[in-house]
């Protein structure tokens, strides 16, 4: 890997493994909603303009359907239930469970009906992974968290048919008029719920919220995204996958760091098991297998 493309590794890693701390400091004092819409609103805005010029909007706009689908997959419903689990399960947890992405994508492309053979490193990998999940479940979180972590699962579920939608039926279409416009959708979405159920802030918002909030839609969103097309155009595609076994880790060291959330010997054993998991299910076999066409899923919005 070049001193470019290791710079945009790390640059990636660290946007895509900090949201979460910043979920944690927003839902302090914002109810979950709001800050989807202020995150979801703020990004839309600094990257409408870039689709815009690159007359990127209308070319999507013609595949409305499964765009709208993707946006509630990918975005409208993680984001929220995202938000609203942070509110009962640190920040690292968060972070750390999101690595079962992978495993549910197993679970997604048998339903879409394009599920993969299986070797038997997937499949000890989807054991693995399973551990890995009952090992913090059962271990490092109390049952009064059980509720953050069915929100959690409605997380992974989205992140893993968020991509399979592009994959599908949105492979061809340009990555930053997908985003841009999912981000938009998300926001106007998100305006009426907020005003209805008395989600919007009473008054504003201390410093550290309003700069969260700032950093999650310009950093954690908008550069992100911008970084991992770069990357991918820097490594290809396969390899910046990998970044996935990078943010959980980033979590965990900005969650114990920043808000001093405990790390236990469990969230160790947990985060490791659930790792070599998501690592095996995601080895190919050696036999050549037809694969879908790369598009914009490899820069989906996940954290």
């Amino acid at each position: 890997m070049t001193r470019r493309g290791l710079f945009l590794f790390a640059a990636l890693g660290i946007a895509w493994g900090i949201p979460y701390l910043f979920i944690k400091v927003a839902v302090g004092e914002l109810e979950p909603a709001m800050v989807v819409l202020a995150r979801a609103g703020l990004a839309a805005i600094l990257l409408l303009p870039l689709a815009f010029y690159r007359r990127e909007v209308g070319r999507v706009l013609r595949h409305w359907k499964p765009l709208l689908a993707y946006t509630v997959a990918e975005i409208i419903l993680p984001w929220y239930f995202l938000s609203s689990a942070e509110q009962r399960i640190p920040s690292s947890t968060a972070g750390l469970l999101l690595a079962t992405v992978p495993l549910a994508g197993v679970a997604v492309a048998f339903v879409l009906g394009r599920p993969e053979k299986l070797s038997l490193l997937n499949w000890l990998g989807l054991a693995a992974g399973m551990a890995g999940v009952a090992i913090l479940v059962g271990f490092d979180l109390a049952g009064s968290d059980l509720i953050g972590v069915a929100e959690m699962a409605v997380v992974v579920v989205g992140y893993a048919v968020g991509p399979a939608i592009l994959a599908r039926w949105m492979s061809e279409l340009p990555g930053v008029g997908v985003v841009s416009l999912s981000l938009a959708i998300t926001a106007v979405v998100y305006i009426p719920f907020v005003l209805l159920t008395g989600a919007w802030p009473s008054a504003w918002p201390s410093a550290s919220v309003i700069g969260a909030i700032v950093v999650l839609a310009v950093v954690c969103s908008a550069l992100a995204f911008i970084l991992m097309l770069a990357l991918v155009g820097e490594i290809g595609p396969v390899k910046a996958t990998t970044i996935t076994y990078v943010n959980p880790a980033v979590a965990i060291i900005a969650g114990a760091l920043v808000l001093g959330e405990r790390v236990t010997v469990w969230t160790i054993v947990g985060f490791a098991v659930v790792l070599a998991g998501s690592y095996l299910v995601t080895l190919k076999r050696r036999t050549r297998m037809p694969i879908a066409a790369e598009g914009p899923e490899e820069a989906a919005a996940t954290e």
